[in-house]
């Protein structure tokens, strides 16, 4: 079931713009929920788990059918969507390690790793977000703006956090990559290090994770309601470990199963739901819903695992969260602004996470951004159906993974994607229009294509300063 069969339009206008009754002291809430896949809400074609409010949001907005996450895994898209600027850029481009992992620390451009039976060693993953870099948060502060931080960071140590990167408050953000448990007092179930999530302490034995973190967005939202305000709410959810409130878990039990139908993570998923739906409510009894652009996007694709039962499915997108297919790349994204956005609509032009801050400044008025950041602001695709970007998109993973990922890159121009293995595996290349379950590797018979497109990512690397795997001597 494709998303265009289930999406309640309530009307599209074309052209239409409600920009003469906008509130220029808008608020922003930019939900950038963890491993939550293309197909995993109900408007995009979930046929197990329920989104209702996740799917109120789109037929009250817009629902980006080529929505792309900077990078198939958490840490480089968390720093691409704060930066606006390619995870190649920033040298964060594979996962960042807590400190109880060890941490990744600084990465000069001279550090490489060797992988033991391997013929290339990869560059060093950096390790935290550099101050250097400008954030969100760090360009809103002169306009006004109280900046919180609710939710997973995974963008580096002590000194790397939140309230180190722009946000006046942090509730949960730390180096972690997931919760230990969703349950307060959120304790892992095999003793390792651990420490408390950051100004997130255990507050009731068996409180769910999620209704805790739409607790605090809540009563921010209530603090704040007459001053401009940013919120980056990153749940933890949907990462491991899989973990679902009782009455949930009973419930999707006793359902019927589909493609998905993991009951665990459909209550993970419904728990989330709530929780949005908790927070879009709240806005609305205060009176701030026409004050307020809501964005809702993923920081990569679904994670399928490799269990007898699968923690999700992402058909019909091929494969899963840490791989350069689009079922590890394409999320879900929508945005919601009443008397701004037009409702009901849908856009299929591409879109990747670095375009958020080029899009947001535009509204509060500074378009100075173009020039110094990767992404493109989507003002006009709002608000014109037919509006396209002119580009192509690009993705590198210059690491190995697992026992059969190894260093990538991808470029997406037009319709066409290819993906190239910088061990000399056979590369490949798809008919995104005509074929978007990547089925048919198209490298041997579209040869002046793929030669293109090989082209537009070498001047890509040089442009971007990327870091690419070296072959050992």
């Amino acid at each position: 079931m494709g998303f265009q069969m289930v999406l309640v339009v309530v009307f599209s206008m074309g052209n239409f713009s409600f920009a003469q009754d906008a509130d220029e002291n808008f608020n922003i809430l930019l939900i950038h929920v963890d491993d939550l896949g293309w197909t995993d809400i109900g408007v995009l074609g979930s046929d197990f788990y329920e989104t209702p409010n996740i799917d109120r949001l789109a037929a009250e907005g817009v629902l980006f059918s080529n929505s792309y996450a900077a990078a198939a895994i958490c840490s480089p898209t968390r720093a691409a969507l704060l930066t606006g600027k390619y995870p190649a850029r920033t040298g964060i481009t594979d996962w960042i390690r807590a400190k109880f992992q060890g941490g990744s620390g600084m990465a000069l451009p001279s550090d490489y790793e060797e992988n033991e039976g391997k013929e290339w060693k990869i560059p060093k993953n950096q390790g935290f977000l550099v101050h250097e870099e400008i954030t969100l948060a760090e360009r809103l502060l002169p306009y006004g703006y109280t900046n919180l931080h609710v939710g997973k960071w995974h963008l580096g140590e002590e000194g790397y956090y939140p309230e180190d990167q722009g946000f006046h408050l942090n509730v949960g953000g730390n180096d972690l990559g997931q919760p230990p448990s969703y349950f307060d007092p959120y304790l892992p179930e095999r003793p390792i290090q651990y420490y408390e999530f950051k100004n997130l302490p255990p507050r009731k034995t068996g409180e769910f994770l999620m209704d805790r973190e739409g607790d605090e967005v809540v009563a921010f939202i209530q603090k704040q309601m007459d001053k401009k305000f940013f919120i980056h709410w990153a749940p933890y959810a949907v990462h491991t470990p899989i973990m679902g409130k009782a009455d949930l878990i009973e419930k999707y039990k006793r359902k019927q199963k589909g493609n998905q139908g993991n009951s665990v993570y459909a209550a993970l998923v419904e728990s989330l739901d709530q929780n949005i739906g908790k927070v879009i409510e709240e806005l609305e009894r205060l009176g701030l819903t026409r004050k307020t652009m809501v964005i809702f996007t993923s920081d990569n694709g679904g994670l399928i695992g490799n269990t007898s039962e699968p923690i999700t499915n992402n058909f019909p997108l091929r494969s899963q969260k840490g791989y350069p297919y689009e079922g590890g790349i394409r999320v879900p994204t929508i945005v919601r602004w009443p008397g701004k956005i037009a409702p009901g609509q849908v856009r299929n032009t591409p879109i990747i996470s670095i375009d958020w801050i080029p899009t947001i400044m535009e509204y509060v008025g500074e378009k100075t951004t173009e020039g110094t950041l990767d992404g493109k602001s989507l003002v006009d695709v709002f608000q014109n159906p037919e509006h396209t970007i002119p580009r192509d998109l690009f993705w590198h993973f210059p690491h190995y993974r697992g026992s059969d990922v190894v260093p990538y890159a991808i470029v997406r121009s037009g319709d066409f994607k290819l993906i190239h293995y910088f061990d000399g595996s056979e590369a490949e290349l798809f008919d995104l229009k005509k074929d978007p379950k990547e089925s048919q590797n198209l490298i041997n018979s579209d040869p002046k294509i793929a030669e293109e497109l090989i082209g537009k990512l070498n001047t890509w690397f040089a442009e971007t300063n990327a870091r690419l795997p070296v072959r050992l001597d």
